[in-house]
């Protein structure tokens, strides 16, 4: 009786063994990650529009820079603050305009040219500065006295640097993505820029002319969002709709054009 218990003891676990390496074998297996694809410029299309301000544009106050009297001396005129620069026909100066979702699986190598931030006049130019993560970021001081670079950043690493005139440029690199990060300086409080670091090389500045063109775009349908300054600010100063969907056919052109609202 006590060896017809041990056999059949034998036999279930021989049994559950042999369903348990069954089960394991249908398991299917981990499947590595598909590699990035490049986009094909045969197939490609743009994105095009313009970012106009409806309604008055609101005054821009006055910087005054008597505590310095070298950044007066290296203006003609007088200068205004640049959370609102508007155009011919309202066009809406500064924004950034980009791809917010809907790209695949796609390597952007970063561009080997460096993205140039100038202190001029005592003021930076540009105001807003977009650069990819891994591009070379590159700061030069063209005034005849010292400037501050305090760069803000919260996902990339902060940093704060003195550049004194006729100084060789700063470089730097962000590795990480990350938007609208404030720039200053601790010598004179008025001037100010922002940063965005992209992933990918889908954004665009307006200009003057409020016009903004994203290139090799890879078909497919996306959100564009649009950046404002001043829309940011508090309490803001503009208001409107930052976000579009837009489908972009093989090789074709996409029109799309953004309006914010004077307050």
């Amino acid at each position: 009786m006590k060896a017809r218990v041990l056999g059949l003891a034998a036999a279930i676990a021989l049994t559950m063994a042999v369903a348990g390496c069954s089960k394991k074998s249908e398991q299917p297996a981990e499947q590595s990650a598909a590699p990035a694809a490049t986009v094909n410029p045969a197939t490609a299309g743009t994105i095009t529009g313009t970012v106009k301000l409806v309604g008055t544009a609101p005054r821009m106050p006055l910087i005054k820079m008597g505590a310095d009297p070298a950044c007066e001396k290296n203006n003609t005129g007088p200068v205004h603050s640049e959370e609102v620069v508007v155009g011919k026909d309202n066009a809406l100066a500064n924004v950034v305009v980009y791809i917010k979702s809907g790209l695949g699986n796609y390597s952007y190598p970063a561009p080997s040219e460096p993205v140039t931030l100038d202190q001029k006049g005592c003021m930076y130019h540009p105001h807003v500065i977009t650069l990819m993560a891994g591009q070379q970021f590159q700061v030069i001081n063209s005034d005849s006295l010292t400037h501050n670079i305090h760069v803000m950043s919260a996902d990339n690493r902060a940093w704060n640097e003195s550049q004194p005139q006729s100084a060789a440029p700063i470089t730097k690199t962000f590795p990480r993505p990350e938007m609208a990060i404030p720039v200053k300086c601790n010598i004179h409080p008025w001037m100010k820029a922002y940063i965005f670091v992209f992933a990918n090389p889908y954004y665009s500045t307006t200009g003057d002319d409020g016009a903004f063109t994203i290139k090799n775009v890879p078909p497919g349908t996306y959100t564009v969002e649009a950046w404002a300054e001043a829309a940011e600010a508090q309490p803001p100063l503009l208001s409107g709709t930052a976000e579009q969907q837009v489908t972009v056919a093989p090789s074709a052109t996409k029109s799309v054009n953004f309006t914010f609202q004077a307050k």
